[in-house]
């Protein structure tokens, strides 16, 4: 009986994915969407996208900072439990990541944000060449 129901609710779920499909399909035609405009509406939502890694290396490294001096006060109160390659690890990982904005702005200015390497590419026309 349970399995009767789960196949059809997969019949009813394929076909309301397939009814939005074409729905999609049909708007899609009539605003007049091509490969490029596509490309051109993922190269802006992504914009801000190296601002919001910045700010979570920052954060990240941070906390990794104060973990490894959390971590490397254990190692002096017992040496024994607690390894001091621990405290450092996080150390490094946390200074890696706290300057990790400062490399990426560095190296956006060396490749530089301008040109035809950055902007999407244009599509004219496809030929599948199908019979």
């Amino acid at each position: 009986m349970v399995s009767f129901i789960s196949k059809q609710s997969l019949k009813i779920q394929a076909a309301v994915i397939v009814a939005l499909m074409a729905g999609t399909q049909d708007a899609a035609a009539a605003t007049g969407q091509n490969f490029s405009d596509i490309a051109g509406n993922i190269t802006g939502s992504i914009e801000e996208l190296p601002g919001l890694i910045s700010g979570l290396a920052y954060l990240v490294g941070l906390l990794m900072g104060a973990l490894g001096i959390m971590k490397i006060k254990d190692h002096v109160e017992n040496p024994t439990q607690t390894p001091m390659k621990d405290g450092a690890v996080r150390l490094a990982a946390g200074g890696a990541l706290f300057g990790l904005p400062i490399v990426f702005e560095s190296m956006l200015n060396t490749i530089g944000t301008t040109g035809t390497a950055l902007s999407p590419a244009t599509l004219n026309k496809v030929i599948l060449g199908v019979n």
